[in-house]
Parts: C-alpha cells; sequence; structure tokens
C-alpha cells in the first residue's frame, strides 16, 4: 500500500499490468502509424470493411436497445432506487446539475458537425430518402441529426453513467468499469485479470474516442486558420502541427497544476458557445429556426424507426459506406467516449434516483442538441437554398467558416470559433486524461501527475496518428480506427448491463419490496382461507 504524500493522503498505486499493457499497445501503435503509414491505413481500411459488413447490424441494434433499456429502467419499479444510501441527498441542487450536464453535452463535435452535419443530410441526403431543397429534404436532414444527437447517444453514456455511480454510490465499490462486473464475474475475477481485461478494454475505447475529437478540433482550427489567412500551409502536417502545440498547451496546464483554471476556461466556454448559438439566431434567419424547432422534432419521431432499421440489407453498397460515414461512426464515437462521460456524470449524480439520472442524463442534453442544429445547421441551410453553395466549400470543416462570413463580424466570430475549439481540446485532453490516470491507477480520483501527462500526450500523439492514416481525407481516418476500436467495449457493455441488472435486483429496496409483497400475498391467502372456514362453518 503506497504511503502518505506530503498532505497525509495515500498516493495512487498504479495497477502495473493495466496500465503496462495499454501503454506498450498504444506506443506500438503510434510508432507503426509514425513509421509505416500507409501499412496502417491498409490494415484499417481492411478491418474497417470486415466490421462493417459483418457487425455493422450490431451496432445499430446494440445503441437502440441501450435507449429501450435505458428508458425501462427509469419507467420502471427500479427507477425509486437512489444512487447512494436510503437517505441520501442530491450532492448538486437541481439547477447546478442541470448546468453540467449542459457542460457535458457541447464540446468539439458539436462545433464540427453543428453547421456540416444538417448541411450535408440537406445537399446530399441518405440513402432511399427526398433529395434537392423541398421542405421535406430539410425535414429529413434535421431529422437525421437529431437521430444521431439526441436520445441515442445520450442513453448510451447513461446506462455506463448509471452503472458506474449505482456501483461507486449505493454499493461502495471501487470507481473502475470492471467494479460494476462485480455481480456478474464475483469479485475476485473482477478484481483479478478478466476486471483488468475490461479496465484495459476502457483505456483503449477512452483514447481513441478523445483522439477522434482532437483530430476534429485540429481539422476545425486549421481550416479557420486558412480561411483568416494567418497560415496558407494546408494538409496533414499543419493539422499535426496543430494538435502539437494544443497538446503542449495542455501538458503545461497540468504541470502547473492550474485544474481551476482549466475548469473556470471550459465553463465559460458554454457561455461563448451560447454567445455563438444567440448570434447566428438573431442575425440569422430567426422565424425560420424558431419554425424549424417543431419541424425537426416531428421529423424525428416520424422517421425515427425508419432510421432505426437502417442497414445495407436493404440499401447495398452505398447504405453500407453512408453508414460507415454517420450512424455506425457516430455510435462508435459514442460507445468509445463512455468510459470519459460516464464517469463524469456518475461523480456529480450521487444521491439522484434512477428515475431522476436518466431524466437528467438523456432530456436535458438532447433539447440543448436540438437548439443548436436548428440554430446552425437551420441558418445553414437557409443561406444554402439562398443561393450560397455553403456545401461546395473545399472541406466540410470549413463549412462554419464560410457561413459565419455571410454575416456581419464574420473575422470576430472566427475566431470566437477558433477559441472555442481550443479550449475545448485543452480542456478535454485534461478531463480524459484524468478519467486513463483513474482507470490505470486503481479507481483513484485523483491519479497522479505523471499519469495524467503521459496519458494526454499519448492521446495527443494517437489523434496525430488518425490523422496521418487518413492521408487528403483526414476525417476518414479518425472515422475509421474510432469503429474499429469500439468493437470490444460495446460487447463489454453489453455485458454490463446484465451485470447492472443482478445489481439491481438484489438491490436491498428490492428485497424489501418483495418481502413485504410476500407479506401482503401472504395475510391476502390467511383471510381468504378464513373466509372459506367461516363460510364452511355456517354451511
Amino acid at each position: 500500500m503506497p504511503g502518505p504524500d506530503a498532505r497525509g493522503e495515500h498516493r495512487p498505486s498504479t495497477d502495473l499490468l493495466v496500465f503496462g499493457v495499454a501503454a506498450v499497445v498504444t506506443l506500438a501503435f503510434v510508432v507503426w502509424g509514425a513509421t509505416a503509414t500507409e501499412g496502417l491505413a491498409a490494415v484499417a481500411t481492411s478491418v474497417l470493411g470486415w466490421v462493417i459488413t459483418n457487425l455493422g447490424w450490431f451496432f445499430v441494434l446494440t445503441a437502440s436497445g441501450f435507449v429501450v433499456f435505458a428508458l425501462w429502467l427509469a419507467l420502471s419499479r427500479y427507477g425509486r432506487i437512489p444512487l447512494g444510501p436510503d437517505d441520501a441527498e442530491p450532492e448538486y441542487r437541481t439547477v447546478s446539475w442541470v448546468a453540467m450536464m449542459f457542460s457535458a453535452g457541447m464540446g468539439i463535435g458539436l462545433m464540427f458537425y453543428g453547421v456540416t452535419e444538417p448541411l450535408t443530410h440537406f445537399t446530399e441526403p441518405p440513402p432511399d430518402t427526398v433529395a434537392g431543397s423541398s421542405n421535406a429534404a430539410v425535414e429529413t436532414a434535421m431529422a437525421t441529426s437529431l437521430f444521431h444527437w439526441t436520445l441515442h447517444p445520450w442513453s448510451i453514456y447513461a446506462v455506463v453513467g448509471l452503472a458506474l455511480a449505482y456501483s461507486t454510490f449505493r454499493r461502495g465499490r471501487r470507481q473502475l468499469i470492471s467494479a460494476v462486473f462485480t455481480p456478474l464475474f464475483g469479485k475476485r475475477a473482477a478484481e483479478g485479470t478478466a476486471g483488468r481485461l475490461v479496465d484495459i478494454l476502457a483505456i483503449f475505447a477512452t483514447l481513441f474516442g478523445s483522439a477522434a475529437s482532437l483530430g476534429l478540433g485540429a481539422l476545425q482550427i486549421g481550416s479557420g486558420l486558412n480561411v483568416l489567412g494567418w497560415l496558407t500551409t494546408e494538409g496533414t502536417p499543419l493539422l499535426v502541427g496543430v494538435i502539437v502545440v494544443l497538446t503542449a498547451a495542455f501538458i503545461l496546464s497540468a504541470v502547473s497544476g492550474i485544474e481551476r483554471g482549466i475548469q473556470w476556461l471550459s465553463n465559460i466556454n458554454m457561455v461563448l458557445a451560447a454567445l455563438l448559438a444567440l448570434f447566428l439566431f438573431v442575425v440569422g434567419p430567426t422565424v425560420f429556426v424558431l419554425n424549424l424547432l417543431p419541424t425537426s422534432i416531428g421529423g424525428y419521431f416520424r422517421d425515427v424507426w425508419e432510421m432505426i432499421a437502417r442497414t445495407d440489407a436493404t440499401g447495398g453498397a452505398a447504405t453500407a459506406e453512408w453508414l460507415a460515414t454517420w450512424t455506425v461512426f457516430y455510435w462508435a464515437w459514442w460507445i468509445s467516449w463512455t468510459p470519459f462521460v460516464g464517469m463524469f456524470i456518475a461523480k456529480i449524480s450521487r444521491g439522484r434516483t434512477i428515475r431522476q439520472f436518466v431524466a437528467g442524463v438523456i432530456l436535458v442534453p438532447s433539447v440543448v442538441s436540438i437548439v443548436w442544429f436548428s440554430v446552425l445547421g437551420g441558418t445553414a441551410i437557409d443561406v444554402q437554398r439562398g443561393g450560397v453553395d455553403l456545401a461546395g466549400q473545399n472541406t466540410q470543416e470549413a463549412q462554419l467558416f464560410g457561413l459565419l462570413a455571410e454575416f456581419p463580424w464574420a473575422t470576430a466570430m472566427s475566431i470566437l470559433v477558433m477559441l472555442l475549439v481550443s479550449i475545448f481540446f485543452v480542456s478535454g485532453a485534461d478531463a480524459a486524461s484524468i478519467v486513463l490516470g483513474t482507470l490505470s491507477q486503481r479507481g483513484t480520483e485523483h491519479p497522479q501527475r505523471w499519469a495524467v501527462i503521459f496519458w494526454g500526450a499519448l492521446t495527443g500523439a494517437v489523434a496525430a496518428i488518425m490523422l496521418l492514416i487518413g492521408g487528403d481525407t483526414a476525417l476518414t481516418g479518425l472515422q475509421n480506427l474510432t469503429i474499429i476500436v469500439a468493437v470490444p467495449f460495446v460487447m463489454v457493455m453489453v455485458l454490463l448491463c446484465v451485470s447492472l441488472m443482478r445489481d439491481l435486483n438484489s438491490d436491498p429496496m428490492m428485497v424489501r419490496h418483495a418481502k413485504r409483497q410476500v407479506a401482503l400475498d401472504t395475510g391476502e391467502i390467511d383471510s381468504l382461507v378464513n373466509r372459506f372456514q367461516r363460510m364452511v362453518r355456517k354451511g
């Protein structure tokens, strides 16, 4: 057991097996990508093809299954179970809790896809849907975007966050993914080889999912620098340079111990993102955006079953390619982020009931996404219909800057976007690295600084390699590897649901409820027997 540090607190202990295996495999990937980029790209493309062909259905099915599972838990008798002792009170006021949910729901992804996704679905709609500038095309574009950013992703997060919160606060276990499997594997296995394998897979998922987000941030910042004319260099070298600079900024912040400053900047970022949306709402097509809100929601519920059921079985190669670019990539991306986001929302949800947790985690960020995509995506579609070819920009990441160029203060707002993405990059790497440190140091809430720096630097390196293997289409490299790495962890999540149900069925509240029900049933039977006996005696 490690001794106390200068503050009298016990230093976290590194799990050498978990840390060693995860670090060695990841470093080997970085070396492979740096020395044989084309070879790694070829292998990734081949593996991706196999995954999409043979397991695409699995991603589609399980993602919707997590939605059903999370909502069923909230509505069932398990919804009354608190995430803590029976008398536990919520650690945060509801307003603060909702604000933090909003913070978790925002990030580089919404900045990157807020304009790009609705605009792309409008001009290049999903297979077998309406194309062109019709109202039906607008509805399809918005409904598809909401499908990818509302109930499904946050249900995926809710499943892992709920399992972690219940295991940690209700059962008193360590804050590790492996600890959730105690009722399924047994305590010895959960803390042994099987549990460590789960934590290693969680590290891989978190690292590659975070690296994909950092890569998207680099694409956005690089595009902004080109649009503003500050740097004329284009292509992957610029993107790698952006990653190097921002990773160095993250490491500097970790070494200098300004975690509170990063948290403060993250809160400021939420305000800046709201200002960006408000700016476009005011100077853009305000009435059109307001009309788009109910239209988008209605289109989503109208088309949701068709979107859930979409596979290459009905659409062939075109649908398979589209799914790999959009739906399957998203489900893989959300799944890879679940250890990170799950730990975050678990930490702030002590004392909530399961019903409160599911409602807050799924509904609040979903509402934020609806507003965000209606404002940014709706404005982009309106500009596109007005004759400005935003969709014709050289790259997807340039479309947001092209949109801003159509309104006043374009330069200032473009700088704001790059600032937003940069802070998301640095603070996101900080938070993800702490989670990686927690997973590799036996669930400690405060991993050692060297571990945080190591994982942060390695995440930046993986992001650079993912961009490199994408070549001229860097986004493809990010998407391909994210899908591949998420495959084993989606299987972990399925087993996690089984383990959580075992825990809930033996929960003290459920046991007491079952005993009361037996007592009531026994009393009713005794009453019926007595009534029957009296009737016999009278007869």
